[in-house]
């Protein structure tokens, strides 16, 4: 095997899958300033090294700075993130405060701290934002993530909830987007490893064993490689919504269904044979060099983020791109 191909086929893979996750939900626009949030992990590490490497080649310009929260974790290697962003030239900013100490006091001993820890860091995040004139907040969420959100939501919060690639925060004020949205987990470990970056685990909640989430993460990873394509279907699946072959009063009128004696595109297909789509995988079998070509991430490419919301040429652009994405590789 050629490492170093296949290093150079991984990197451009998480560069045209961050640039067409950035082009479908128009996460970045000309002139702004993104503030990446660094925990010290592998999926914040390896948002701001591709962020930095599609900044020197998008057509759209923007700013990027580095945020990482010092939660004063015992034992936490303050210098590592420093001495590694100084390295790289980027602006960052460490914003010290002691939540370690709050979540330890309030939560019982066994029980899980994520989801304190996680509203006291959100708050603080959206803070320093604003103080730093960011106008985007990007977190390091990849497509395993999401999912398993899904899963989690279902499972035990009885919803059809997941975990949005582009949403506005809880006070109104501030954008927040997951560039990672379409990355694959393992991509990200492969990439770190590529990288060698000085990865920092978090003793908070890293520790703890018997999380839901990581058994729903064993569940889908066990599911991705038994069933090649079935996780990648499952994100697809968030893309593709029927509302009417669901069961929310709220999304459809099921109380002013009526028959119309016209046939129903969406109609009740129950008794038809079932036919299940070819489905195009966003992390393999690609023509690396033809969506390479074709995504937000190439300067040959005029992508949404620099135009007028739904004109022709990029909705023809995009349309292009799709079938491109679709066609099997020579």
């Amino acid at each position: 095997m050629d490492v170093a191909f296949e290093n150079r086929k991984l990197e451009k893979r998480l560069c045209r899958l961050v640039g067409q996750a950035i082009d479908d939900y128009r996460m970045i626009e000309d002139g702004d300033r993104v503030m990446v949030c660094l925990s010290g992990g592998k999926d914040s590490y390896s948002l701001l090294d591709i962020l930095m490497r599609l900044q020197r080649r998008a057509p759209a310009r923007f700013e990027l700075v580095a945020v990482n929260l010092d939660q004063k974790q015992p034992g936490f290697p303050a210098e590592v993130l420093p001495n590694y962003l100084r390295q790289l030239g980027i602006p960052f900013h460490i914003e010290t405060q002691d939540t370690y100490s709050i979540v330890k006091k309030v939560v019982p001993e066994g029980k899980t701290m994520c989801s304190l820890c996680s509203r006291l860091r959100r708050g603080i995040l959206y803070r320093v934002a604003c103080e730093l004139g960011a106008t985007k907040i990007a977190l390091g969420h990849h497509r395993d993530d999401i999912l398993q959100t899904l899963l989690l939501n279902m499972f035990f919060g009885a919803k059809l909830k997941g975990m949005p690639p582009k949403l506005v925060s809880d006070n109104g004020e501030h954008v927040v987007i997951r560039p990672l949205a379409y990355v694959p987990e393992k991509d990200l470990i492969r990439w770190a490893q590529v990288r060698q970056f000085p990865i920092i685990p978090c003793s908070l909640c890293g520790s703890q064993d018997n999380l839901q989430r990581k058994q729903v993460g064993d569940m889908l990873r066990e599911w991705d490689k038994r069933f090649p394509g079935r996780v990648n279907n499952m994100l697809k699946a968030l893309q593709n919504v029927v509302p009417s072959h669901l069961m929310d009063r709220g999304l459809f009128d099921f109380a002013g269904v009526r028959a119309t004696g016209r046939p129903e595109a969406d109609g009740d297909l129950a008794f038809d044979p079932q036919t299940l789509p070819l489905v195009a995988s966003f992390a393999d079998g690609d023509d690396e060099e033809a969506l390479d070509a074709a995504s937000w991430a190439s300067p040959a490419m005029t992508p949404t983020v620099a135009g007028a919301a739904g004109s022709a040429d990029n909705a023809s652009t995009q349309a292009q791109r799709r079938v491109i994405a679709l066609s099997p590789a020579p």
